[in-house]
């Protein structure tokens, strides 16, 4: 009887102890403090500190506008092709009732339409890039002329103003557009050659003052001749500085926001090619840093320091819809990462 009894309390202990134990758990499991909600901070983002916007290296932009005209390409040859038979229905129908005994006939009409592919647009790359400057101020309105390495694409009408007769022939026979003396002023003053036949001007010392009378036509339309840009050259000189106006000779100027927009070449010069003239942009922009630029206080060697010449760069193309903006450090020549891809 006692070892029963002896058995019967170990089962009751057991039990209030297993209760215990239990309940003990089940309270742990209740006063256990909940896991810390995660962080979120928000960035800090008003018009004060707007998001900054993305950036590209020089080659990722230009190798992005490069594709960008390559696709536009493919698009529209497509759609050449897929329009051809209406394109010519609509040019037979034209012919049929409006046409002369002179025009092609339908046959014509569909063989040439057969022969002919879409023809590819050549762009123009642009880069506008915005310096720290403020034009209104002495020495930081910029304007200058320089050679691309592989030139811009472009090519210029020229008018030479020279009162040498056997110089004006040459420059004819080498290209020039027009080219003469006091007859050439008094045709462009009585509208017998038009402003829009030459777009660059070329003139020798001894003819600035008699185009003073031509200034206000000429001025606007940024063909009166300076020194700046080359364009007032010696007898001697005229014929060289006119090859190198036709092969298209850059031209560069800051607007009154102080931002230079120049064309880089076409996009069929490649991704390197356009390397090598922004290169050269860059440089030339970089040797005519003026001593001052800059908002705000100025020290003594001119700029406060730590103020920025570059503050912004993008590049387009002439059918792009829109821009790229360029990593400022890929185009500073005075960046290690000058011309290359930053980590």
């Amino acid at each position: 009887l006692h070892v029963s009894e002896l058995q019967q309390s170990n089962t009751i202990i057991t039990s209030i102890m297993s209760n215990v134990i239990r309940y003990t758990a089940q309270k742990l499991v209740l006063c256990r403090p909940a896991a810390p909600a995660a962080l979120h901070f928000q960035s800090y983002v008003t018009r004060a500190h707007p998001s900054p916007l993305p950036t590209a290296p020089i080659q990722d932009a230009l190798q992005r506008l490069i594709s960008e005209m390559d696709e536009r390409h493919l698009h529209r040859s497509q759609r050449w092709e897929n329009n051809k038979d209406k394109r010519v229905n609509q040019r037979s129908a034209y012919l049929t009732a409006r046409g002369r005994p002179t025009h092609p006939s339908e046959e014509e009409v569909r063989k040439e339409a057969a022969e002919k592919e879409y023809r590819r647009m050549d762009e123009s790359v642009e880069v506008a890039l915005q310096l720290n400057l403020d034009p209104r101020k002495p020495g930081q309105a910029l304007r200058g002329s320089f050679s691309l390495p592989h030139g811009n694409g472009k090519k210029f009408g020229v008018a030479v103003f020279t009162d040498n007769m056997e110089l004006a022939k040459e420059a004819l026979a080498n290209g020039a557009v027009v080219a003469g003396g006091a007859s050439l002023i008094e045709d462009i003053k009585n509208g017998n050659v038009s402003l829009t036949s030459f777009q660059r001007t070329l003139a020798s010392p001894e003819m600035m003052p008699q185009l003073s009378s031509i200034a206000r036509l000429l001025g606007p339309r940024g063909l009166m001749p300076n020194p700046k840009l080359n364009t007032i050259q010696p007898q001697d000189q005229l014929l060289e500085t006119l090859e190198q106006q036709q092969s298209g000779i850059s031209n560069y100027r800051t607007d009154k926001e102080g931002i230079v927009r120049i064309g880089i070449g076409r996009g069929s010069f490649g991704v390197d090619k356009l390397m090598d003239n922004m290169r050269e942009l860059m440089n030339e922009i970089q040797s005519i840093k003026p001593e001052s630029f800059g908002k705000g206080k100025k020290g003594k060697g001119g700029s406060a320091k730590g103020t920025k010449y570059y503050l912004k760069a993008h590049l387009s193309t002439t059918q792009s819809k829109g821009s790229v903006l360029v990593d400022l450090r890929t185009i500073d020549p005075t960046s290690s990462f000058f011309m290359t891809d930053p980590p």
